[in-house]
């Protein structure tokens, strides 16, 4: 069996079109056909799944927690997991500057392809079929998952820490975005009321720097 039947087998959809499949693995580096928009939208349709799942499971659960609930799923480090444990880095096609880089094994390359592919299954097979895909991969992280136990990320804490003293939400600004298309890093700003200068984090993506820079802004209001 090869790498892509092993995958399929292991992801439990074998595809009819494959070249949803392909285009699902391949980065950007690579080529314009690549999976950026099986990304956006298998990222919308697992959040969606999840959702649902959190709703049905939790009927007496207030909307910003099973907000909260879902982020701790559908994160970097739970897409990544999963893309790991379906060998997705042995199928990624990738230019030849990310090969040499490494770049089969950056989380935020897995964790996209994961997203781009539920797309791809979306497309191939339907919602239902992408359900099962998702809530057999996820099931682990679903079933442990507790109103009590919920992840919550830095801009979260953030926000609930300034309107707990009925103050503004911060602003984040994109300042900066350096590195060639496959390989950028983003500069990011924080601006919280009460502090002359924001606060500046650079991550992999827009997403991570927010992140990191509303974990410096509450460092500092929580001194």
């Amino acid at each position: 069996m090869g790498e892509i039947e092993t995958l399929q087998n292991k992801l439990g959809h074998e595809f009819e079109d494959r070249g949803l499949l392909n285009r699902a693995l391949t980065h950007r580096s690579k080529s314009p056909d690549n999976n950026e928009r099986l990304e956006f939208l298998g990222d919308s349709i697992l959040g969606f799944v999840v959702a649902e799942w959190l709703y049905e499971r939790f009927p007496g659960v207030a909307e910003g927690k099973l907000s909260r609930m879902r982020s701790t799923v559908v994160r970097k480090e739970t897409l990544t997991k999963i893309a790991r444990s379906l060998n997705i880095q042995n199928n990624l096609i990738l230019g030849e500057g990310e090969l040499k880089s490494g770049g089969h094994n950056r989380d935020s390359i897995l964790a996209d392809a994961m997203e781009a592919l539920i797309g791809a299954v979306y497309l191939d097979s339907g919602m239902e079929k992408t359900k099962e895909v998702v809530t057999r991969h996820f099931d682990d992280v679903l079933q442990a998952l507790t109103p009590k136990s919920v992840y919550k990320d830095p801009k979260s804490i953030l926000q609930e820490y300034l309107q707990q003293r009925s103050l503004p939400l911060p602003v984040y600004e994109v300042v900066q975005i350096e590195g060639e298309p496959h390989r950028q890093t983003f500069q990011v700003s924080c601006t919280v009321q009460g502090y002359d200068e924001p606060f500046i984090a650079v991550g992999s993506s827009r997403r991570s720097a927010e992140q990191l820079a509303a974990k410096k802004a509450f460092s500092t209001l929580n001194a």
